[in-house]
């Protein structure tokens, strides 16, 4: 998706500390057309830089993680203007965690335990987006 939106590649870098985690959203994102996950990280230093290096239309960020937060991330990331499309999945689905995900950047914000199923649709709602990796300032 990179170059503006459209049809193309959508680039989703997966930051989370638990490797059944990261190994079940690879697994489920592999079913998606056009959708390459082109990195991974497990703690908060790792997940800024590779986020900065790699430059990826979709991040899904987990809340705790070593270093930090993926609070951090966001804030970090989200630094320099736009950036990517931040997705949270988190054990921790407390109203307090989501409005400080959502004051720091988050676009969504989802439960492991009840919701992870919702990365894809979201992933493929966004795919069909005339612009889903240039969205307008909320």
């Amino acid at each position: 998706m990179s170059g503006g939106g459209g049809k193309g590649i959508m680039k989703v870098f997966i930051a989370d500390d638990s490797k059944i985690v990261r190994d079940h959203l690879a697994t489920l994102l592999s079913e998606l057309k056009d959708v390459q996950i082109i990195g991974y990280a497990e703690d908060v230093p790792e997940s800024i830089e590779a986020i900065r290096k790699l430059e990826p239309d979709v991040v899904i960020l987990d809340i705790r993680m070593p270093g930090g937060s993926g609070i951090n991330v966001l804030q970090e990331i989200k630094k320099k203007g736009n950036g990517p499309i931040f997705i949270i999945l988190t054990n921790y689905p407390y109203p307090a965690y989501r409005k400080k995900c959502m004051e720091a950047g988050a676009d969504f914000f989802f439960c492991k335990s009840t919701q992870f199923d919702k990365v894809a649709e979201i992933i493929r709602d966004l795919q069909r987006r005339p612009h889903a990796c240039n969205p307008p300032p909320a």
